[in-house]
């Protein structure tokens, strides 16, 4: 009788929590794919696309410079003899952004006319319909059949929702637009001109968003069904809770405080300064945009926003067999570019290479 041979240790799939590492007798130089990664990612750089939702008068223009140290995004002040504008107009502008060889592609959408209406009834289909045709427009480039090598990427990957320093709650209207917007792309919300509420008023006005937020089922950025592990669990879990929605204050010029040149803005009473945590939340949010959670929000997008709108898409399409691979898309209708996506999303791939649904 043939005996069965047990599996190899050094089994050909990738390994998993349930798959223990192969022991290994000395170093084969794995560690060089992360010089391989560094090098590939100075020569490419990155891309960023960021969108910013408020009314006008909340500092969007300022908090975008202030992040990016950089003058991104030029504001102008509003001229009393022209009428205001009586729709939602979308601008973009793009900006390469290099520091210390390595470039970032930033792209940032102002929302202009926002919330600024009597009649702010579907203000917020513009914003949903933009956002809609740069999935549109990846999964075209997708589809055909002699693609780029590097598809441009125009899809948002964060949208910073300004809320108003009303020191209340969320408006009818912040409820309403944040139940759609959360559902078609990762929404980071900020209180934006903090400066304007005590500490006392600053922390109440977030507990009160934050139940808002529960009781509508609202789920911002970082969403509890997308941690990975349990270092993520312990990182968002800790911004679920104590700073989103973050209070911040913008500023691009600088002050000499104490013989040092600071970020801030200049009061009868003193200097509040950008990147002091005892006068705001900024270096927070900086963090997570940048230095903790960029590619995840890149992920993020690509792997659960966009992929749901790519479903939807699809199915609603007909595929229409006419060789391996091939589909026939339909152009996307109106109601197809401003309605929002699922109720439910789909979880991204873990590394059991599995999706849930949470």
């Amino acid at each position: 009788m043939e005996e069965r041979q047990s599996p190899s240790p050094c089994s050909s799939r990738p390994s998993s929590p349930r798959t223990p590492p192969c022991e290994m007798f000395g170093s084969v130089g794995i560690e060089a794919v992360l010089d391989q990664l560094r090098i590939k990612a100075m020569k490419t750089g990155f891309e960023f696309n960021i969108m910013v939702v408020g009314q006008s008068g909340l500092g969007k223009s300022t908090m975008v410079n202030t992040l990016f140290k950089s003058k991104v995004w030029q504001s102008s002040l509003p001229n009393l003899e022209l009428p205001m504008p009586q729709t939602l107009e979308l601008h973009s502008v793009t900006h390469v952004i290099e520091e210390k060889g390595l470039k970032l592609k930033l792209t940032v959408t102002d929302t202009p006319g926002f919330g600024d209406q009597i009649n702010n009834d579907k203000c917020w289909d513009p914003i949903l319909s933009y956002i809609n045709q740069q999935y549109e427009q990846y999964l075209h480039e997708e589809l055909l059949i002699t693609r780029q090598r590097h598809i441009p990427d125009t899809r948002v990957h964060c949208c910073i929702y300004f809320v108003p320093p009303t020191g209340h709650c969320l408006r009818p209207l912040d409820i309403e637009f944040l139940r759609r917007l959360c559902r078609t792309v990762n929404v980071v919300p900020v209180i934006a001109r903090a400066d304007s509420l005590t500490i006392e008023e600053r922390d109440a006005f977030r507990s009160r968003i934050q139940q808002n937020l529960k009781t509508h089922c609202i789920d911002v950025y970082p969403q509890k069904c997308f941690d990975e592990d349990i270092n993520d669990r312990l990182l968002n879990s800790k911004i679920r809770q104590e700073q989103i929605p973050f209070a911040v204050v913008g500023a691009d010029r600088e002050h000499l405080v104490n013989g040092r040149c600071v970020l801030g803005r200049k009061t009868k009473w003193g200097i509040i300064e950008v990147e002091n945590m005892a006068h705001c939340e900024f270096l927070l949010l900086r963090d997570l945009l940048i230095r903790s959670h960029l590619q995840d929000l890149k992920d993020i997008t690509h792997n659960v926003h966009y992929e749901n709108y790519r479903v939807l898409r699809l199915n609603e399409s007909h595929q229409l067999p006419r060789g391996p691979g091939w589909v026939n898309l339909a152009p996307a209708s109106p109601v197809q570019l401003t309605s929002p996506g699922p109720g439910k999303v789909r979880k991204r791939v873990n590394k059991d290479s599995r999706e849930d649904e949470c």
